[in-house]
């Protein structure tokens, strides 16, 4: 596996030395880290200004991706490339103008919702799905224009739909899995993964126990079935892997995920009090050996070399690619006719 670009499509781990060393044993070329969850505008600037310092401080580790050819450069540098996305729209407010601002400080992702409603769409917790919101479209179109990444990880049904037949451009789910292999709330049905293969989208297989069957008993062998299964759904150039992996973070972390701001009460995420604490990890994808097993995994269950390939990070790369070109903007034409 030594030869392959390895990317793993989400991950939200505590951001330190140490980590990055187990980033770089992990053989991963380059990571999508999820800057915020709620977090506002402002807030979200100081992000970026704590990761100005993470850069500046393990630059012998870790490198931004600026455009995607720096993942080939962070290959070759032998570093570990980290690029940016929001779970949640909060970081552009109620301003539109905000979306091109974030996309050129370096946001490549942004989820329009965090299984809540929020003024783009509806999360995947809510009791009515009303879809994707009028001021939703406006800022697909944007996000289309600006060259933003469209991630419809914890939306609901209705919205995701829409929003992939909406959207100009191909939209990825980052961190899920078929609603085949688990009935979860996050999980995404095969209406849903047709339609996103159909446009070219991407989906990112997730780790995570509360999505995985069997939970955080699943065997490595019933995760790549999995994966086998969705290829057969999407085809073998719309999967990759989202592990949403969150590891050394306190509960704090967990409790600022589930509840931001908008409840005093605790959310359990699924709904069970059982959920209340971080789930452990499947054996086999709790060290640094997570991505490698994931390989012979897939190795076992059949997949060529050039799936194998594709699934644990050709496919993340060749999306981007494709994704985070700007349009050029046609409001000068606009403003003359």
């Amino acid at each position: 596996m030594n030869d392959l670009i390895v990317i793993d499509g989400l991950q939200y781990c505590k951001w330190d030395r140490e980590y990055f060393h187990f980033l770089h044993q992990s053989k991963i070329t380059a990571v999508h880290i999820t800057l915020v969850y709620h977090e506002n505008t402002r807030e979200t600037l100081a992000r970026f200004g704590e990761w100005n310092t993470l850069f500046s401080q393990n630059e012998d580790l870790i490198m931004p991706i600026i455009c995607v050819s720096d993942i080939d450069k962070a290959k070759e540098l032998g570093k570990v490339g980290i690029f940016f996305g929001a779970q949640n729209c909060s970081p552009i407010e109620d301003d539109i103008s905000l979306v091109e601002i974030m996309r050129k400080l370096g946001l490549f992702i942004m989820q329009l919702t965090y299984n809540n409603q929020s003024l783009l769409a509806t999360g995947c917790y809510e009791d009515k799905d009303s879809g994707l919101t009028r001021f939703g479209k406006q800022v697909v179109d944007e996000m289309n224009r600006v060259g933003m990444i469209i991630d419809m990880s914890h939306s609901s049904e209705q919205s995701t739909l829409e929003t992939i037949e909406y959207s100009s451009r191909a939209i990825c789910i980052s961190h899920a899995n078929p609603s085949f292999a688990h009935k979860a709330k996050r999980n995404k049905s095969n209406a849903v993964l047709k339609s996103l293969a159909h446009t070219k989208g991407l989906l990112g297989l997730s780790l995570y126990p509360f999505h995985l069957p069997n939970t955080s008993h699943c065997t490595l062998d019933t995760f790549c079935q999995m994966a086998a299964d969705t290829v057969e759904v999407m085809g073998i150039d719309c999967v990759g892997v989202g592990s949403d992996l969150c590891l050394r973070q306190p509960q704090s972390i967990l409790e600022w995920m589930r509840n931001g701001r908008w409840s005093k009460k605790m959310d359990f995420g699924e709904g069970s009090s059982s959920n209340a604490n971080w789930p452990e990890n499947p054996s086999w994808f709790s060290d640094s050996e997570g991505m490698e097993n994931i390989h012979n995994g897939l190795l076992k269950q059949g997949f060529s070399a050039e799936e194998r390939e594709k699934i644990l990070g050709k496919n993340w790369s060749n999306f981007l690619a494709s994704s985070l070109q700007p349009h050029k903007s046609n409001l000068s034409k606009e403003a003359t006719n």
